[in-house]
């Protein structure tokens, strides 16, 4: 039994959100552009978070549309429908990138933080400067990277709890992402470790991971911040430096 195939194992033991079969065969599609499909078949290795976040869909929305309950769990060759039904007026992806709005933030830590008008603190995830800005990255993602030291620190934007760790989704490298509320996800890609297991809660400041590298060959962690399952620009949200 190979490494990956082990570990594929032990995520599915402890997630209940995980599709209860391991993942093997080809990766995941990167996250799509454009209109997700109509309707989506569950592979080996998926979540209904990391389904959600592929097409930019808040998750509640997607089980709700397929009368799915907690803990959420999907299942491989399971058809799962990624818009709304006709009579249902929610748009599809929801959100947009407008001022902070978050509720239920935990406060502390010792680097800088940022209270939006709902009381949410949010810090940096690692103590470098930006070293790319907002937008489309040349890997396709839409976030900021945040420079640090090799394999040093990345820490929890605020706190949450942990629904997706692991190297599955495919164009993120070790990724880190961590529910903070039912509006707010953030993520931390390109790690060189991973330091927290799926279920666990964090706290604001925790360290989650060690920096690794992005394709572009920075020492940094890709760092996403999504509302109701949209993008929005981290800076918009982080204390200034």
């Amino acid at each position: 039994m190979s490494r990956v195939y082990r570990a594929a194992v032990v995520a599915c033991l402890i997630l209940g959100l995980a599709a209860c079969t391991t993942h093997s065969g080809s990766d995941p599609p990167e996250r799509a552009r454009g209109d997700p499909p109509t309707v989506y078949t569950v592979q080996r290795g998926d979540t209904l978070y990391s389904i959600s976040w592929r097409y930019g869909l808040k998750y509640r929305r997607v089980a709700a549309w397929n009368d799915i309950g907690p803990p959420y769990t999907i299942y491989p060759g399971q058809e799962l429908r990624l818009r709304p039904p006709v009579d249902d007026g929610a748009a599809s992806g929801g959100g947009n990138d407008a001022a902070a709005t978050a509720s239920g933030g935990q406060a502390g830590g010792s680097r800088g933080s940022k209270r939006t008008a709902s009381g949410y603190d949010w810090q940096w995830p690692a103590a470098g400067g930006v070293v790319s800005g907002y937008g489309t990255t040349d890997y396709g993602k839409k976030g900021i990277a945040v420079g640090g030291e090799p394999n040093g620190p990345v820490l929890a934007a605020a706190a949450g709890r942990v629904v997706y760790s692991g190297n599955g989704l495919r164009g993120y490298g070790n990724l880190v992402i961590v529910k903070h509320d039912d509006t707010y996800l953030t993520a931390y890609g390109y790690n060189a470790e991973l330091l927290v297991r799926e279920d666990e809660t964090v706290a604001r400041g925790d360290r989650i991971a060690h920096m690794g590298k992005t394709p572009g060959g920075e020492i940094a962690v890709h760092f996403e911040l999504r509302r109701d399952g949209q993008p929005v620009n981290p800076l918009q949200y982080l204390p200034k430096r």
